[in-house]
């Protein structure tokens, strides 16, 4: 059945769920994007005596919009998890059919319905994340500097980072307020492991179910390594507290491929938010872009590396004071829910490169940049 079909089949019961906060439901889609913000503003104040007029005029906003926006209204009533706290109710409603479990998990009586072959090859495309934890994630969190002047909201990125990563198997550590010499050796240390006691110089917290705790030793790599650096920035560097620049480059070198390192043939994660210039990205017309690229049967030692900047060389990021940066929240959300569904790391991305694209300060825009030299796909999974 087509998703607008669904939506048709189902749209008593959806409406009657619904109606327990169609303010929430509203808000959802238009951050989506699933309405326009003059559509949202028609919407939210049409003359209607009851709750229920207001769901059965959005519902049918989405219906006439198509096939795509019917299928992203039920993705969205599917995996959003305030919805489903919201509306608990959703889930005795077929929406439509279950989303697709991997190959070999479809079948409770046939475990091989991929060739012996086929699931090598399988193997052999994607990175194995077998250790438990999955591996290291660690945040630094820059807020207070050297000239006064503090990033106010990045505290709440630094938690909505360890709660997705923790959510996803990953043991997650936080160093805050760091001068760029910090940010080096730091770095460097969290590479090697080779003295982990150097490590409380740095003021090491640990994510623990809601909070930052003390730093408990004894860390040891998995399969993958994720850095978030969350700081102020100029073109392809970060700024240290003292305001003090570590290029882009060298953070990501402290982790290249040698023959002692435990991260060598492993993938490595780099999400940065930080202004890369103080220009303002202005919109214009979109056009589709499609870039290739060219898998490599060699392991070089600057491999297996992904680097996720919250903006484009020479231009800025932009940061809410209390609910934390576009791109950083972006980012945990896709996480939540498209890491469920087997989404590679590079897909998820590319959402939020579109999501991130869609929002406005004024006429100010925001455009994310992601470059990697991953072999595999890297799914990363709860």
């Amino acid at each position: 059945m087509s998703a607008k079909g669904t939506l048709r089949s189902n749209k008593t019961a959806i409406h009657t769920s619904l109606c327990g906060d169609y303010r929430l439901i509203l808000n959802k889609v238009l951050e989506k994007g699933l309405i326009t913000e003059r559509e949202y503003n028609n919407l939210k104040s049409i003359n209607k005596e009851d709750v229920e007029g207001h769901v059965v005029e959005l519902v049918d906003k989405i219906m006439n919009k198509g096939e795509k926006s019917c299928q992203d209204f039920l993705n969205l009533l599917q995996t959003d998890e305030e919805i489903e706290t919201t509306f608990p109710t959703l889930r005795n409603i077929q929406l439509n059919d279950p989303l697709p479990l991997p190959v070999q998990a479809c079948s409770a009586d046939n475990k091989d319905v991929l060739p012996q072959e086929s699931k090598k090859q399988k193997m052999e495309e994607q990175y194995q994340l077998n250790s438990q934890p999955v591996g290291l994630c660690v945040i630094i969190n820059n807020d207070s500097f050297v000239d006064g002047t503090t990033r106010r909201g990045t505290d709440k990125d630094a938690e909505s980072l360890a709660e997705v990563f923790s959510w996803l198997g990953f043991k997650v550590l936080m160093c805050k307020d760091q001068t760029k010499d910090q940010m080096d050796r730091a770095l460097k240390g969290f590479a090697s492991l080779s003295d982990q006691t150097q490590l409380q110089e740095f003021n090491v917290k640990e994510w623990s179910g809601t909070k930052f705790i003390d730093f408990q030793q004894d860390l040891k790599h998995g399969d993958a390594f994720v850095c978030c650096i969350l700081s102020h920035g100029k073109q392809n560097v970060v700024l240290g507290t003292d305001r003090e620049p570590l290029s882009i480059k060298q953070i990501t070198r402290t982790f290249k491929a040698t023959d002692q390192s435990a991260l060598t043939g492993k993938p490595k994660l780099f999400l940065i938010q930080a202004c890369q210039g103080g220009q303002i990205q202005h919109g214009v017309l979109s056009k589709d872009l499609e870039a290739d690229d060219s898998p490599s049967p060699f392991i070089p030692e600057e491999a297996d590396v992904l680097v996720a900047i919250a903006t484009v060389e020479d231009h800025a990021a932009f940061r809410h004071t209390v609910d934390g940066s576009w791109f950083v929240q972006s980012v945990c959300q896709q996480l939540k829910e498209r890491c469920p569904r087997g989404e590679d790391i590079t897909t998820i991305l590319h959402r939020v490169n579109s999501e991130v694209s869609q929002k406005e300060a004024g006429a100010a825009k925001q455009i994310p940049e992601v470059r990697f030299t991953l072999r595999k796909k890297l799914v990363l999974s709860p």
